[in-house]
């Protein structure tokens, strides 16, 4: 059985990230008691791509804001879209996201689920 990768990028507002980490500390322990393998939250170091797009194009960027590249590791589908649903009924998910004031813009975050086909 194949592992299975959920993976985001988002833009984040440079004045946000340590509110932010705070947040994916907190998630990162919620995801990993239900069922998660690995749970990867990364900050934007170099963004510099030539002739090609790059991370902060892709997340359509401005001059206040970087990139968070993440990704959680599953042992498969199944147990992915099992360990979400009970991650999204789980209180403290709730409690991490204030709609008055979240660390960045939820609609600007892309998002997919994908099969591994190549782990070296």
């Amino acid at each position: 059985m194949s592992q299975y990768v959920d993976g985001f990028v988002l833009p984040l507002p440079k004045d946000r990230i340590e509110d932010y980490r705070k947040l994916a500390e907190k998630a990162a322990q919620i995801w990993k008691e239900h069922g998660a393998l690995e749970y990867w939250e990364c900050l934007a170091d170099d963004l510099e791509a030539k002739e090609m797009r790059s991370f902060g194009q892709l997340a359509d960027t401005g001059p206040d804001e970087t990139v968070v590249f993440a990704w959680v590791v599953f042992a498969s589908r199944e147990q992915r879209d099992q360990a979400n649903a009970k991650i999204m009924a789980d209180p403290r998910i709730k409690e991490l996201c204030d709609p008055q004031n979240p660390p960045f813009n939820y609609q600007r975050m892309a998002y997919g689920g994908f099969k591994v086909f190549v782990h070296a």
